[in-house]
């Protein structure tokens, strides 16, 4: 190759490179400008999230600081339900109170005045009439000697009383007694001391007047010891004996005999 031609080619080269140099500045240029673009909107962009996460901070903290009105009110309902369960719980519905049954005309009860009146339930036969009356039956039921009377008569004998008064008032009873009897001799007697615990303690006396065998004196011969020791015995062995209920109406019926 001349000289001619390398200088040919040589200027060839040149405004080859020259024209890439000239098309290849405008492409340099551009992509130059839009990195710069891309810095500055990524900058932007970067800047304005800053700026909106900075500000929904703010506002986030000026929600918090002022109470949601929702949760206000849940929490006005809640806490008025919460009362209201206390007030249930604490403070009982009203509820009329149940009135007590009025006790029955026909039951009686012991008053200070009257501390002997016998306590029966509702529709007792025995209602009305007092302890020492439903005792009289009682005893009577089971030992008077005759049910079939027209009257019971009760007579009370003091202690300290002597058992024949008449002929040999020389022992006493140790202790107040009464004594039952019917309308006629033939009905009998029972003379007794209540223990308070039903039973009682029954002496073996006869009727006044009825001592010596219907007579009305006493025999003679009959000396005050002999009487004395006949006496004492009657003291000293009394008989002790549990009253039973007996029947209700039958001890009604005994008690409307009685004489007052």
């Amino acid at each position: 190759m001349n000289g001619k031609e390398r200088n040919d080619r040589m200027n060839k080269l040149s405004k080859i490179s020259y024209l890439l140099a000239v098309l290849l500045l405008p492409v340099l240029v551009l992509a130059g400008c839009t990195s710069s673009i891309n810095e500055e909107s990524i900058e932007a962009f970067s800047e304005t999230s800053a700026a909106s996460a900075s500000d929904r901070l703010n506002e986030e903290a000026e929600e918090n600081k002022q109470p949601d009105k929702t949760d206000d009110n849940s929490e006005s309902v809640g806490e008025l339900s919460a009362s209201a369960s206390n007030i249930s719980e604490e403070t009982p519905p009203d509820v009329p109170e149940t009135e007590e049954p009025n006790q029955s005309s026909e039951e009686t009860t012991t008053s200070n005045d009257s501390p002997d009146t016998y306590v029966s339930e509702e529709d007792d036969p025995l209602a009305g009439y007092s302890t020492e009356e439903v005792e009289y039956a009682r005893v009577w039921l089971q030992l008077g000697p005759n049910q079939q009377i027209d009257g019971l008569y009760v007579r009370h004998i003091p202690a300290g009383t002597t058992l024949e008064p008449d002929y040999f008032p020389i022992v006493s009873y140790p202790e107040d007694v009464v004594q039952l009897s019917g309308s006629r001799i033939v009905d009998g007697s029972v003379t007794y001391s209540s223990n308070g615990d039903g039973s009682i303690n029954v002496y073996n006396v006869p009727l006044p007047g009825r001592w010596y065998g219907g007579s009305p004196t006493p025999p003679e011969g009959l000396d005050e010891e002999t009487m004395r020791e006949e006496l004492e015995d009657i003291i000293n062995n009394t008989e002790l004996v549990y009253v039973n209920p007996g029947n209700d109406e039958a001890v009604n019926k005994i008690i409307e005999l009685i004489s007052k």
